[in-house]
């Protein structure tokens, strides 16, 4: 995996801008060695979800969210500079909001253990 461009990524997604996250996050799960790309693929789908809400697209974001969950559930391989805990723990408290039409919660980071 390219790390500085998944970094890149990642402080995209952080500052809110869900499209170019998207778009650096895809190249990066598309040259990706096997092992790596599903949890990439989470990666990029919460990117995409958060796209779809910003531009009011609650059913989309919803649908693309439950995937990045489940992706991002199994078992991630060697992540260890990556809190996966508290990301999915943010997810599921928007999944949560989403479902009930509770008030939002605060977006979710990426955060990164170095």
């Amino acid at each position: 995996m390219d790390r500085s461009e998944f970094l890149r990524g990642v402080e995209l997604f952080n500052r809110g801008e869900f499209f170019d996250a998207h778009e650096v996050l895809e190249d990066v799960w598309r040259a990706a060695p096997a092992h790596e790309k599903k949890f990439l693929q989470g990666v990029v789908q919460i990117a995409v979800a958060f796209h779809h809400y910003s531009t009011g697209n609650r059913v989309g974001m919803r649908s693309v969210l439950e995937r990045a969950i489940r992706n991002l559930s199994e078992p991630p391989g060697r992540w260890n500079t990556f809190d996966l805990p508290q990301l999915l723990i943010s997810l599921n408290e928007w999944r949560v909001c989403i479902d009930s039409g509770s008030e939002v919660p605060l977006l979710p980071r990426i955060q990164t253990i170095d």
